[in-house]
């Protein structure tokens, strides 16, 4: 369920990509009924038993980035990329660590079920 303090952060955002913005929030808490949304590193972040997992990043507003993560503090690397991704949504960054950018609705639209599929092995695989 979206969090009010995120649509009022939003709000006050006045950000022109707004639609794409709700969107890939609506995928995000689709994609798994135990995340939840609040606000850290000045965008709208998903954390998912207690644990930071999905950050958007939405400065500057030319895109929106996902940053898929394990959380602030730093673990140690494992040996190979955190979860199999066929889609080529992802840019890894680490092997815990990856980023999907979008910089249209309709780019949204047309991967909205590949995106969920990823977030949803992320979740079950980012511990």
């Amino acid at each position: 369920m979206q969090n009010q303090s995120v649509t009022q952060f939003l709000d006050e955002q006045n950000h022109p990509l707004r639609k794409e913005i709700e969107l890939l929030r609506h995928a995000i808490l689709s994609a798994n009924e135990g995340v939840s949304e609040n606000i850290k590193w000045n965008g709208p972040n998903y954390y998912f038993q207690n644990e930071d997992r999905i950050t958007m990043r939405i400065h500057p507003p030319k895109q929106i980035q996902l940053v898929f993560h394990r959380g602030a503090k730093v673990k140690e690397q494992p040996k190979d990329k955190l979860i199999k991704e066929d889609f080529g949504l992802l840019v890894w960054k680490e092997n815990d660590r990856a980023v999907a950018t979008f910089k249209s609705l309709h780019e949204i639209e047309s991967r909205v079920s590949e995106l969920i599929q990823v977030i949803t092995d992320w979740l079950q695989a980012a511990k």
